[in-house]
């Protein structure tokens, strides 16, 4: 699996908001964004923590995709 934070940066942009202002707001680390830059995993802590402070829910964040190129192209 893949993850993908590109929902969140659509949700930043969307709702006025920094990166660094959500940071500060969730209370993560530099570390821990630089990490979501690279759409590598984070804590499910963290992923709430953002959550409550964007006031949506974790599918309006993070995206989890397959990291297959040929799923199911059999018959």
């Amino acid at each position: 699996m893949a993850v993908s934070y590109n929902r969140l940066w659509k949700l930043l942009i969307d709702k006025g908001m920094t990166k660094t202002e959500m940071r500060k707001a969730a209370g993560i680390s530099t570390n821990v964004l630089a990490k979501m830059g690279k759409n590598e995993t984070v804590s499910m802590d963290t992923l709430a923590r953002i959550a409550a402070v964007m006031e949506c829910g974790l599918d309006d964040i993070v995206e989890l995709t397959s990291d297959r190129k040929d799923v199911c192209n059999e018959i």
